[in-house]
């Protein structure tokens, strides 16, 4: 089928167009290339050296023999979003475009707002489109798990079935999310489940875990293919930033007690995960979510685990001050059957597949900052280091000399 990919450019959406146009599918991608942005905001990079978005699409067609379409814009654009779903007509529109950073979204009120204003109308451009173009256009949506929060009753698929004062209801899941990254994505699910009612669109809501890994069958076929790996404090995710710590010699860094568990997945199964999604759409109306994880872990455990696979020397180091706002020893227990119904065959994290993360580092770690490990976003602030005084005429003019 014709599948639109939004955010093709980034860590997920580049490896997921990839599998989709092996797979056969007639594939286009959308980005304006923000998350290279954010690159140069923090002065970081990532792990893995990035081509740029026409190169490695040429670089698939001269692999594979298979195009991908592209069509470099905004979704907060109105004008652009209804303009390219009439243009590439898909029958599933892939949506990963959104700035997913928790620890950028909390610098200050700048990229608070930012990410707010990115995410929701961008989406909402997307719903309008969709509507006006053709309704029957399959939105599969990545959220993420961490619109529930840690409750401490089992976290369900979605919606709960609650009996209140005699009468019986099936209703959304409770939502405690804990960011502004989060809560644009608990904000998202409402908006799509509404326009699903109203509009009668068709959509799946995918609850995705933390993502570890970097290679794909697609990506590892030619360097020039392959895609991004964050190891910084802003926008590395856990197990990644532990490999690479593990590599460099930096210790481990465990906030607080380390009991804070999480959802997880491998890079390969996100991708099969939106293949399963696409494959098998919901009913006309219908608004549904998928807990996209395969596995629990702990912080303290994965941080056990990397520290058992690495064969030189590691140590855990405990930042004792969380600058996260969240709860480090509590209860998790989540439901993730719907995608095991329709046949995913997960990859288990194990010492192999750490190993493997070991190995990219070793690889690439000359091109580690050793600076942008640490945290350096702090919840309980509302402004962060990062955001500095306005520089005086001198130090302006130093700068420029540099």
């Amino acid at each position: 089928m014709k599948i639109l990919v939004l955010g093709g450019d980034g860590y997920l959406g580049w490896p997921t167009a990839l599998h989709l146009s092996r797979r056969g599918h007639d594939v286009g991608v959308v980005d304006n290339f923000a998350r290279r942005h954010y690159d140069l905001e923090m002065g970081v990079d990532s792990l893995v050296p990035v081509s740029t978005l026409h190169h490695r699409i040429r670089m698939w067609r001269e692999v594979s023999g298979l195009s991908i379409a592209s069509f470099i814009g905004d979704l907060t654009d109105a004008g652009f979003v209804t303009r390219t779903v009439e243009a590439f007509r898909p029958e599933a529109v892939v949506h990963f475009a959104e700035q997913r950073s928790a620890p950028y979204s909390m610098i200050d009120q700048k990229h608070a707002v930012y990410t707010q204003v990115n995410n929701l109308v961008g989406t909402l451009n997307l719903l309008y489109a969709i509507a006006d173009v053709d309704p029957s256009i399959h939105l599969v949506k990545l959220g993420t798990m961490g619109e529930y929060g840690t409750p401490n009753i089992d976290i369900e698929e979605g919606f709960i079935e609650i009996t209140h004062r005699g009468r019986t209801d099936l209703l959304p899941y409770p939502k405690q999310p804990g960011s502004f990254y989060h809560l644009s994505k608990v904000h998202d699910s409402h908006n799509i489940q509404f326009a699903c009612r109203i509009w009668g669109l068709r959509s799946t809501d995918l609850n995705q875990g933390i993502v570890y890994g970097q290679e794909t069958d697609e990506t590892v076929l030619h360097p020039d293919l392959a895609t991004r790996f964050d190891y910084d404090g802003v926008f590395g995710t856990v197990l990644n930033r532990f490999c690479v710590q593990a590599v460099v010699g930096h210790p481990l860094t465990v906030y607080g007690k380390g009991g804070q568990t999480r959802g997880m997945l491998d890079i390969r199964d996100t991708l099969a995960c939106v293949e399963l999604a696409v494959d098998n759409p919901p009913a006309s109306g219908e608004y549904r979510v998928f807990n996209q994880f395969t596995e629990s872990f702990s912080i303290e455990q994965l941080a056990r685990m990397v520290i058992e696979a690495y064969p030189g020397p590691a140590e855990i180091s405990r930042i004792d001050d969380n600058p996260r706002v969240e709860k480090e020893d509590h209860y998790y227990r989540a439901a993730h059957t719907k995608l095991l119904d329709l046949g995913l065959v997960p990859h288990l994290l194990n010492q192999g597949t750490i190993s493997s993360l070991l190995s990219v580092a070793d690889r690439h770690r000359d091109r580690v900052d050793p600076a942008a490990i640490r945290p350096t976003v702090n919840w309980r602030k509302t402004a962060s280091a990062l955001v500095t005084a306005s520089p005086t005429e001198e130090e302006a003019a130093d700068s420029i000399d540099a």
